[in-house]
């Protein structure tokens, strides 16, 4: 198993990951962390990885094209070929992820093959648009105040993969087109905001490793333990019994008062990759945003986390 965490603070994993059951996982070589430099991926003078927001609002969105180009680079799929010395001298080699060396969190240095010659996962024909995770086992993961709630049952999935990238949300948001075309789950560690997505890496880092074969010294410890499989399923079963509508309270009224989920962000630029930013962000009709915002809202948190609503 392998993991890819891209961030802008790469610094923060250099402890956090160095103890108990994933440390002794990586020396065991049952696992490995590595840690990407986002801003390695912005290649204009200043490093830049965020923008304004489209619609107005306050904070900065993280930009889609650096998200991308980390991950297709990770992937060997529209890989970005680097000119010499592009970043400036004074990066670290850890830093230039995809140009000669990746570092995991131990320090070792890992050559990276050159980009010619990194295996191609997309096959001639295919859609451009389609996921890039899609086409391997790996699983690209966005972390989101606004995504779906990870539970054991996510662990678990993630444990039978060979590769997941771990993508750390910063600032106000992440541009929606990430969520929407890279990411193939984007998830919430709890119902909070931090200041980013790098503790809810670290932690999926440790829910999926302790799940690895040989990754604990009894085995059973995994399986007799809270959110263990089987008591999942019984609470699977007791959950499916419901039908209420998610805009219906419990007293058959129309839900007026939720606990929503942050609408979608966008910036720069208004059309990536053949996707647009909705045409209503861009007129600057503050109520029509507002209306639209609430809606989106609405319809995101129905889709990842529809027990908040309805619970008048």
């Amino acid at each position: 198993m392998q993991f890819d965490i891209i961030t802008i603070f790469p610094d923060f994993f250099a402890g956090p990951l160095d103890y108990g059951i994933v440390r002794r996982a990586r020396e065991a070589r049952l696992m490995d962390v590595r840690v990407h430099d986002l801003r390695a991926y912005a290649h204009d003078r200043h490093r830049t990885v965020d923008d304004r927001p489209f619609g107005g609002g306050e904070g900065m969105v993280l930009k889609p094209e650096p998200l991308f180009e980390a991950v297709e680079s990770l992937l060997g799929d529209g890989i970005h070929r680097e000119e010499p010395g592009e970043h400036g001298k004074d990066i670290l080699d850890r830093e230039i992820v995809g140009a000669r060396f990746t570092e995991n969190v131990l320090g070792e240095r890992h050559a990276v093959a050159p980009h010619d010659a990194v295996t191609r996962h997309s096959s001639e024909g295919s859609d451009p648009n389609e996921k890039i995770s899609a086409r391997t086992n790996t699983a690209v993961v966005l972390l989101s105040a606004s995504g779906k709630l990870f539970r054991q049952e996510t662990a678990r999935r993630f444990a039978q993969l060979d590769r997941i990238i771990l993508l750390c949300g910063r600032y106000e948001g992440v541009d929606e087109r990430v969520a929407e075309h890279l990411a193939t789950d984007e998830l919430s560690i709890g119902d909070y905001v931090l200041s980013g997505g790098e503790l809810g890496a670290a932690l999926i880092v440790d829910a999926v490793t302790r799940l690895l074969p040989g990754a604990l010294g009894n085995e059973d410890s995994s399986i007799n333990e809270s959110f263990s499989e089987n008591v999942f399923q019984a609470g699977e079963a007791a959950a499916s019994t419901s039908h209420r509508s998610p805009f219906v309270s419990t007293q058959g009224k129309p839900v007026t008062s939720q606990v929503l989920l942050d609408f979608p962000h966008y910036t720069r630029p208004a059309e990536f990759r053949g996707w647009p930013v909705p045409e209503i962000l861009l007129g600057g009709n503050h109520e029509e945003i507002r209306r639209w915002r609430r809606e989106k809202a609405l319809e995101k948190t129905k889709r990842n986390r529809p027990d908040l609503l309805g619970s008048e």
